[in-house]
């Protein structure tokens, strides 16, 4: 493991693994790095990758307070400067932040998976009061549920009573990876807080020069491919990726038919 020292002193740990080219990669929200492991194994193979939580979480520094995504930028910055690397992959919020981060680091490729970006209202955080109001009122199940539900209108548990919702998020928060989304909820807050005052029209990231690869899990929200497609003009060097039988973690569970074409992109 190696130190990085941000821009405001708090020490960045580094963990990487593989040989070849760097490529940073920007874990989402509600998880640490260690849901990132297949995926940086399965990557390793061809590229030097570089994993780091972000703040809150694990061996990651404390949050500033009040949170913006400018925090994120400066450290994914400070990663970039002491790893030389000029490849990142962001998931998810991850994807929000290396998207904004594109628009001024020295950023050569960029891929992402599933990014949290909101252009022409395309995510309006209209759920947050409510999510917000079930975490002060101590019923954790029931903001995940509010969550899980606006994240993934696709899935037919979305469909269910709210009640029924929060009956089964109960039950996954019995689980490992459940019980960590629940105890970060209110940072996945913050940052979906952060997403939605960055709407705009998609013309706000026309500044970015790196060639991206923007996949998409098809069996995941429809959100994304809409975004990528109100992306693609404004981002000439954009290509999109479909990935067949996918979700909103498929980069998680690293398949080879996203890992082949992600690897690729990457030692190109």
């Amino acid at each position: 493991m190696e130190r990085v020292t941000a821009p405001d002193g708090a020490t960045i740990v580094l963990h990487s693994t593989g040989t070849g080219p760097g490529v940073v990669l920007v874990h989402g929200g509600g998880v640490t790095i260690e849901v990132y492991r297949r995926v940086a194994a399965a990557l390793a193979q061809r590229h030097t990758v570089h994993l780091y939580n972000r703040r809150g979480r694990a061996d990651a520094p404390a949050r500033r307070e009040p949170y913006t995504v400018e925090q994120e930028i400066e450290d994914l910055g400070a990663v970039l400067a002491h790893t030389g690397a000029r490849a990142v992959v962001g998931h998810s919020s991850g994807g929000f932040i290396a998207l904004r981060a594109a628009l001024r680091l020295p950023i050569d490729r960029l891929a992402l998976y599933d990014p949290a970006v909101s252009v022409d209202g395309g995510m309006t955080g209209a759920f947050l009061p409510a999510a917000r109001a079930a975490v002060r009122a101590g019923d954790t199940a029931r903001a995940l549920a509010i969550v899980g539900a606006a994240g993934n209108p696709q899935s037919p548990a979305a469909r269910l009573p709210l009640g029924a919702q929060t009956a089964i998020t109960r039950l996954f928060l019995r689980s490992r990876i459940g019980r960590q989304m629940g105890a970060l909820l209110d940072m996945t807050l913050d940052e979906t807080a952060q997403v939605a005052a960055h709407d705009g029209p998609p013309e706000q990231y026309a500044g970015v020069t790196a060639e991206v690869l923007f996949a998409y899990g098809q069996a995941g929200p429809p959100h994304y491919p809409r975004l990528a497609a109100a992306l693609s003009p404004v981002l000439p060097r954009m290509q999109v990726l479909p990935v067949p039988r996918c979700g909103h973690d498929g980069i998680n569970r690293a398949p080879a038919r996203l890992v082949e074409p992600l690897a690729a992109f990457l030692g190109r």
